[in-house]
């Protein structure tokens, strides 16, 4: 029986100056953790595409708590950053083009998730908070019907009636990456040094190595990783108090 486990972890954004509910991937992350051995695949895409995008991100607090949000423009094939400025809406022709950048990208990541969906043996997809994830992947082209998709947002919600947030469960779990090592409170798994050059911080491959880190604690440590969750909510609702 195959016991190999799959985490899927998404970027995107608006197209700056564009359609607020139209969201373009910025990268992919696939992660395979191979039962047994603790081997670790990290398969990363990355869109090149000559379009800005809008990242939106938490601005968080030592307990993984989110105290703000900030945006940033960022070049997907540049990599630059520029401030974000609300009023500002591309012209139509702008737009089109920016559309068109856009469209060599929905083959790229076809192939992309294909072609590892194939390549490594699992069928469990673990995802978190992963809804709009799945939806811009099948967007593209890509079926999950053979695979079972998992939210563990969804199951941990489910059991402790709290929606935590990534954030929140790597501090949780004591989530580091220490060059080629992942650790958490109870495990530490070697990395391949190609797949630990693809795990930088804010991520779509950060993000699917800390949802590794989480699923494992949760599901190998229950007991240890529900005491520790309480224990970082009430330190959390300490602090709203204080």
């Amino acid at each position: 029986m195959n016991t190999n486990v799959a985490f899927l972890e998404l970027k995107y954004g608006n197209i700056y100056g564009g359609f607020p509910n139209f969201y373009a991937i910025s990268e992919i992350a696939l992660l395979v953790f191979e039962n047994g051995s603790n081997r670790i695949f990290l398969e990363s895409w990355v869109n090149q595409a000559n379009i800005e995008i809008v990242n939106v991100y938490p601005k968080i607090n030592e307990l993984g708590h989110t105290i703000g949000r900030a945006k940033e423009v960022v070049n997907l094939k540049t990599r630059r950053r520029k401030p974000y400025k609300e009023d500002f809406r591309l012209e139509e022709m702008d737009l089109k083009y920016a559309f068109k950048q856009l469209q060599p990208a929905k083959m790229s990541i076809k192939n992309f998730l294909l072609k590892n969906l194939k390549k490594y043996q699992f069928r469990d997809i673990l995802t978190f908070d992963g809804r709009r994830d799945v939806f811009l992947c099948e967007r593209a082209g890509v079926n999950f019907s053979r695979f079972n998709i998992i939210d563990l947002q969804k199951v941990l919600n489910k059991e402790t009636e709290y929606l935590f947030s990534l954030n929140k469960l790597s501090v949780v779990v004591n989530f580091e990456l220490d060059n080629s090592y992942l650790r958490s409170n109870n495990l530490e798994y070697w990395l391949h040094p190609i797949a630990a050059r693809q795990i930088i911080p804010k991520s779509a491959a950060y993000d699917a190595a800390r949802l590794m880190m989480v699923y494992n604690e949760y599901t190998q440590f229950h007991e240890d990783f529900m005491r520790k969750g309480a224990l970082l909510l009430n330190k959390i609702q300490n602090l709203k108090e204080e």
